[in-house]
């Protein structure tokens, strides 16, 4: 039988949301153990050795890697006892996890857990771009932990599928690399990134964004060659010459471990179904981060860490969670909306804000929140809904939700 160990609050994955929700926890608790499969915790800035991450929530522009060791040295700090290189393979029953360990196989049976497994992007493969099979097709993920994790060179040529803000981030670790790019092709009319991002990284790169375009195909045979790449509105097709293509973005949640516990998963994105307090529909499992909402800033993400723990000690002290909630629906063009259940009277989300992700581009969005059929509220918001990147809403906007009548619907006009 394997050893069974038994903490307060198992943390599942030792990204920033698992570690700030492990910060907040430890200090509190008796045990919490992080469990991360990788080598070294910290997620996805690990690799990302480029500045922009700490902003929101340590008030600092700090680079990938360092802002992961700080929200490591933070978790440890805490008392949360972190462990790398341990997989969590499925349930050994519903109350168990089976844990792959470099000690072999263990159960963890804890009081409470925390599901912090973040998103990943989907291949070429899931987004059947056809052509032929060569070498030299990469995700950003990938890409950044062939440059920053192993110093290896990727190719001279590079187009980068997607403009968003991980594209960019692609654009610069393959500067890093040497290679250049020669186009981020998006099939939206205004590349998903902030212009903050977007103006001053055509020129610093000397790079173009190709928009209303997709890839149709991809040629070479031992190695890239060249991508096709389709006008949108004319049907107009021509070849970028390029060694490299890297796909970013079109993120899927690691919802698998969730799914097979019977946890609810919305269909709309593929994350679990949780309230404002990141409860799932499973009694005693909270989830967090990108797992919630593919995908957010890592600096959102580890503040939502923050807020999940506060909600998890809440949960352990005996505080009742809330008798009634309604489901909050998505109207086109917003696509999903975070959190997904709403329990009026109950608490507030992070940083009082519901994140959705848009299909178009609304300049100036309204707002409109109906339930039954009635009009509860209708607010105009300064900054615009714009595919590819979240599109946060003032939860304040569903104050006049109440819990028996119905499901609520949001739409954007």
């Amino acid at each position: 039988m394997p050893e069974l160990l038994t903490p307060t609050v198992a943390v599942i994955g030792g990204g920033p949301g698992g570690l700030s929700a492990a910060a907040r926890l430890a200090p509190e608790l008796d045990q919490v153990l992080v469990l991360e499969r990788e080598q070294q915790a910290g997620g996805i800035p690990r690799h990302s050795d480029h500045p922009g991450y700490g902003i929101r929530d340590r008030k600092r522009f700090m680079s990938g890697p360092a802002y992961a060791r700080a929200l490591e040295a933070d978790a440890r700090a805490a008392g949360a006892q972190i462990l790398t290189g341990w997989t969590v393979t499925g349930w050994a029953d519903e109350d168990t996890l089976a844990v792959t360990t470099p000690r072999g196989l263990l159960h963890v049976r804890p009081d409470a857990f925390c599901f912090a497994t973040g998103a990943r992007e989907r291949p070429r493969t899931a987004r059947l771009v056809p052509g032929t099979r060569p070498a030299g097709v990469l995700t950003t993920g990938q890409l950044q932990n062939l440059v920053h994790v192993h110093h290896q060179e990727v190719g001279r040529r590079a187009v980068v599928v997607g403009a968003g803000l991980v594209s960019w981030s692609a654009v610069m670790t393959l500067a890093e690399a040497g290679c250049a790019t020669e186009a981020l092709v998006s099939e939206h009319p205004v590349g998903e990134s902030y212009a903050l991002f977007r103006v001053p990284g055509k020129a610093l790169f000397r790079t173009r964004v190709e928009t209303t375009s997709r890839v149709v195909a991809i040629h070479g045979r031992t190695r890239v060659t060249g991508v096709e790449i389709e006008d949108t509105r004319t049907g107009n097709r021509r070849t970028i010459d390029c060694d490299t293509v890297v796909f970013t973005g079109d993120w899927i949640p690691d919802h698998e471990l969730l799914r097979s516990a019977g946890v609810e998963i919305d269909p709309a994105s593929g994350a679990p179904v949780v309230d404002a307090a990141m409860r799932t529909s499973k009694e005693r499992v909270f989830a967090v981060g990108n797992l919630n909402h593919p995908v957010d800033t890592a600096d959102v993400v580890a503040l939502a860490g923050t807020h999940a723990g506060e909600r998890i000690l809440e949960h352990l002290a005996g505080r009742p969670a809330p008798e009634a909630s309604v489901r909050l629906m998505a109207e086109d063009p917003i696509r999903w909306v975070s959190p997904s259940r709403w329990a009026p009277g109950g608490p507030a989300p992070a940083r009082n804000r519901l994140v959705c992700w848009m299909d178009r581009l609304v300049t100036r969005p309204v707002v409109t929140v109906r339930q039954g059929g009635r009009v509860l509220a209708r607010r105009r918001l300064p900054w615009p809904a714009a595919p590819g990147r979240t599109f946060r809403i003032p939860s304040g906007v569903l104050d006049g939700v109440t819990a028996d009548g119905g499901e609520v619907r949001l739409s954007v006009d």
